[in-house]
């Protein structure tokens, strides 16, 4: 099937990780933009010679997976930076009518981002102002919605008063005309559902919380969606870089006519009740939700499940990833990873296809599950290891490459498992603060700003994720050969990292 696919932005979490997955499967052409059309970072992506590629594109495609923050805005950055008008708006919600019209065949699975609001100060990628007061423009906003649905305590109401005296009213007007506007799009989009332009529409909500800006716009959502009846055809969650990976499960799954059945296992007892870091609800609630997006189905009989998932979740207390030297007590006493390795390896030996989603900390994976399953030689086995960023953008990932990994090619999987924990694991939870620690201050750098030294940051990240592959995984992979690897920084930045690699495979 040929896809047509239009991302959220340049980085590889939404380009790299989706080809990756679409490339195990021999059925699935996955066509992409030329990268020079996605923009960069904060400057906006060309829209006007990207909608000329998509409507070139579509003709002969099955499936288009589009990002409407992607076209409309120029990207992810781009829409949280914009000052575009009703008229803007009024040009792409048309253009999306005519591309119904021109194609009225085509399946098109859509996403719209909920704008976030971090809970920290950094203008790394909001408005200049929100170096300096990003926590007192969401804590405002937190406090506000929570006030309205419940009572705040005596210091809460005292935090906003202060906050309320002392933030710039010019950074609230700005922040909430372009939330405004993004929430308007929200809302317009679900009419283009009901009308039949788009014929699933995924909402998530990036760096969400239960009270704030981004719980308001999700009300508005919720109400539209209520009243139009599109409970199936829009569904919303948190999440956002994985959506990419969730649009493509869906797509894939519809044209096969499958609907492949998923079947947790927890590594801890709270773990489905646990609200995890950047989300505002329990894992399980996310679990049902993604694996509905992508078009899959739960199940509490294991044996008739295609997929088992491996769920790795925290015991009570979730923390970063780079902090496991300093873990909290509870990843051990809420938690028996004995026991859950059992189970991985139980079903795998029986014949069942596991995939991994190691979401146990925030922003990379979990050494002592690694090692554990490398010990018990089944790390290579699986179907699928994410543990990257988010909960749910691990979530989502993994449930599609499940799902497209039931037919996918051995040899490719394998280096796609590689590719993730070298990422995921040895990258994200020890690599990127150990440098920025060490490497960065001797120098001049910081984690944000590589300035035109990326070239010697890359080179020192290859040696040492070379390194600790190798000195860590004793029992795994021993048919794979690392013959190379690359890394680069998408966005000149120390947050995430793109790499290139070459293995050769004995049984490919």
């Amino acid at each position: 099937m040929k896809i047509v696919y239009l991302p959220i932005d340049e980085r590889p979490c939404n380009l790299t990780y989706i080809e990756m997955i679409a490339g195990s499967s021999r059925d699935i052409e996955l066509t992409t933009p030329e990268y020079s059309l996605l923009g960069n970072k904060r400057i906006p992506a060309d829209t006007e010679e990207l909608w000329k590629w998509l409507t070139a594109e579509v003709h002969q495609a099955d499936a288009l997976l589009l990002s409407v923050d992607l076209l409309i805005y120029g990207g992810l950055l781009p829409s949280r930076l914009h000052y575009l008008k009703q008229e803007d708006a009024e040009t792409w919600l048309e253009r999306f009518r005519s591309l119904r019209r021109d194609f009225p065949q085509l399946k098109i699975y859509a996403s719209n981002l909920i704008m976030r609001t971090p809970k920290y100060s950094s203008s790394d990628e909001e408005p200049e102002y929100y170096e300096d007061w990003g926590r007192e423009l969401f804590l405002r906003a937190y406090l506000i919605d929570k006030k309205s649905r419940e009572t705040l305590t005596a210091s809460e109401e005292k935090q906003l008063e202060e906050i309320i005296l002392k933030l710039p009213a010019a950074y609230i007007e700005d922040y909430e005309q372009r939330r405004a506007f993004n929430s308007n799009i929200n809302v317009q989009i679900l009419d283009l559902v009901r009308e039949g332009v788009f014929d699933f529409l995924a909402v998530p909500q990036d760096d969400s919380a239960e009270y704030g800006y981004t719980a308001m716009d999700q009300k508005a959502v919720v109400s539209r969606r209520e009243q139009l009846r599109l409970y199936y055809q829009v569904q919303m969650y948190p999440g956002a870089d994985e959506v990419g990976a969730t649009l493509l499960a869906r797509a894939y799954n519809h044209f096969h006519n499958q609907s492949p059945k998923i079947y947790p296992i927890w590594s801890s007892t709270l773990g489905p009740q646990l609200i995890p870091m950047y989300e505002d609800r329990p894992f399980a609630e996310s679990l049902k939700a993604h694996v509905m997006a992508a078009g899959c189905q739960l199940t509490a009989n294991a044996d008739e499940a295609d997929l088992i998932l491996a769920y790795n979740t925290p015991g009570k207390i979730m923390q970063e990833s780079w902090e496991q030297d300093k873990r909290d007590i509870t990843y051990t006493s809420f938690r028996n990873m004995l026991t859950f390795t059992d189970q991985i390896k139980y079903n795998i030996q029986n014949g069942k296809k596991v995939i991994l989603a190691d979401a146990a900390y925030a922003n990379g994976g979990d050494r002592e599950l690694i090692t554990l399953l490398d010990e018990e030689k089944v790390l290579d086995q699986l179907l699928s290891y994410k543990g990257w960023n988010t909960n749910c953008n691990t979530l989502g990932t993994t449930i599609c490459q499940g799902a497209i990994g039931l037919h996918a090619v051995s040899g490719v999987l394998k280096e796609n498992l590689i590719y993730h924990l070298l990422d995921d694991y040895f990258y994200q939870a020890e690599v990127r603060m150990e440098m920025t620690a060490d490497y960065l201050p001797e120098n001049g750098l910081t984690y944000f700003e590589l300035k035109d030294l990326a070239e010697l940051v890359n080179a020192e990240r290859d040696q040492r994720l070379t390194k600790r592959f190798h000195s860590m995984l004793h029992n795994s992979f021993k048919d794979v050969e690392l013959i190379e690897l690359k890394s680069f920084s998408p966005w000149n930045r120390m947050f995430e990292c793109g790499l290139s690699i070459n293995v050769r495979c004995e049984n490919a």
